[in-house]
């Protein structure tokens, strides 16, 4: 399989498996200093190969790609080993961290997996440009970070690890989540 076919593949599977809605989050992968990108505005449940935005890695982004380029860029540029971004919008993740708490996970794999979570909090009207910067900043030394109300940017060597800490990071913000509805008034 290609590279933008994989990148496809992926995507799909993020609205596939409710992690987002038909519309949101976007997709990218590296492949030397090429950067395949989601356009911006596309439907997972259409999004074809030839649908996908080239951009040069150290180049500005092309006006049809995603308005989080710039932030994948900033990844790349920042994280050489860096080799896919998957942005997602998994809603336990973002419930839990409304209140502006960092995600700590309990279970056994998210403990296993995330030394931490870094919780961003960049207002609706600075995050174009304040997001680059940022979440490229958190995501040096995490495997996920969160920008909270938003979403859930993870990275990897390549498109199934970043998959793989997208969706263990959803899992364990759903176990949380169930706990704390489980609890009887007055736990913790």
């Amino acid at each position: 399989m290609n590279v933008k076919d994989e990148l496809v593949r992926y995507y799909r599977c993020l609205r596939q498996y409710g992690l987002n809605d038909s519309h949101s989050g976007n997709a990218s992968i590296k492949d030397n200093d090429t950067v395949w990108i989601t356009p911006s505005g596309c439907c997972a449940d259409t999004l074809v190969a030839d649908d996908l935005v080239r951009c040069a890695l150290h180049e500005d982004p092309p006006d049809a790609a995603s308005l989080d380029t710039p932030l994948h860029l900033s990844v790349y540029r920042s994280s050489p080993a860096t080799g896919a971004i998957l942005h997602s919008h998994g809603p336990h993740c973002i419930a839990l961290t409304l209140a502006g708490q960092e995600l700590v996970p309990v279970d056994f794999e998210g403990a296993y997996y995330f030394d931490r979570v870094p919780l961003l909090d960049i207002k609706y009207e600075d995050y174009l440009a304040r997001s680059p910067a940022e979440v490229a900043d958190a995501l040096g030394d995490a495997k996920v970070a969160i920008v909270r109300g938003h979403g859930i940017y993870a990275h990897g060597e390549d498109l199934n690890l970043a998959y793989k800490w997208t969706c263990a990071l959803e899992a364990s913000a759903k176990i949380i989540y169930l706990a704390r509805k489980d609890m009887p008034a007055g736990g913790s």
